[in-house]
């Protein structure tokens, strides 16, 4: 099986990197050290600290992993090969609601930054898919859980990152 491509902004591999290396280093440290000392309360078998602990190790073991492997595989967006005319992973987005008249900028990205808290859609969600390739003025309708479909204007493609 090939390894799912991850695509990330500049900002999106630091962060990852950040992420990793406090895993690596200071995470792991203090989960040796809650081993250590759940060691110290008596019989392992019985020891719901230590069962506790290695369960966090477990578990910061696979982050890591999943982290070194999103990394090994990611192709990060240069910044200068973001158009303007055409709708990609990268750019800035403003989109009009054509029934509300409302107006919203969205970011692209991939799926590993993505952030609707913080305006920052994947290229995999149904609004991504619905933008990605898109000029300006087009209308994309997008499917919504309940009712008839969004229709949305592309007011304004911009670089996002």
């Amino acid at each position: 099986m090939m390894p799912k491509e991850v695509i990330l902004t500049p900002a999106g591999l630091k962060r990852l990197q950040k992420e990793l290396e406090t895993l690596q280093t200071d995470r792991r440290r203090e989960v040796a050290e809650r081993i250590k000392d759940a060691r110290e309360f008596g019989e392992i078998a019985e020891n719901s600290e230590y069962d506790d602990a290695k369960n966090e190790q477990s578990m910061l073991e696979a982050r890591i992993s999943q982290l070194e492997e999103r990394l090994r595989d990611a192709t990060v967006i240069d910044k200068k090969k973001i158009s303007k005319d055409v709708v990609q992973v990268g750019s800035a987005v403003s989109l009009k609601d054509e029934k509300t008249g409302k107006t919203q900028k969205f970011t692209i990205v991939g799926s590993a930054e993505a952030n609707p808290s913080e305006m920052m859609l994947s290229n995999e969600s149904p609004v991504g898919r619905a933008l990605i390739g898109q000029k300006r003025n087009t209308v994309v309708s997008v499917p919504v859980p309940k009712g008839a479909a969004r229709k949305l204007k592309i007011t304004k493609i911009d670089v996002g990152l």
